[in-house]
């Protein structure tokens, strides 16, 4: 079947469109987004994806916040403001230079229990 360009055109669209999606997800080598972020903003310095370091393992977080619906928005405050007390004394940096989209994967991510792929 001969393609003419306006539907060769559609179907490139279509796959720059589905592969972007995948993209937001994952990136080439498999590594979640949001992991991957997280360990370009130093989060893995006191967080770790299954045990405890100075702050609560990621698969901690989202056990305490599953459920609530409110997670998401104030998983995203703590990152942007930092803050303390909800896990001990230890306070949690501000990361204010983290764009709104990072925060959002890094937070979807934990909240999906630190997933590898």
């Amino acid at each position: 079947m001969r393609l003419g360009v306006f539907s060769r055109s559609l179907f490139g669209v279509g796959a720059v469109l589905a592969l972007s999606g995948l993209a937001e997800t994952a990136y080439a080598d498999g590594t979640p987004r949001g992991q991957a972020i997280a360990s370009a903003n130093a989060c893995m310095g006191c967080h770790a994806v299954d045990r405890k370091l100075v702050g609560p393992s990621f698969q901690q977080i989202a056990a305490k916040y599953k459920g609530d619906s409110q997670a998401s928005a104030k998983l995203a405050l703590k990152v942007r403001n930092g803050g303390s007390g909800v896990w001990g004394a230890i306070p949690m940096p501000a990361h204010p230079a983290m764009s709104d989209a990072d925060v959002r994967a890094v937070v979807d991510w934990v909240l999906a229990g630190a997933p590898s792929k």
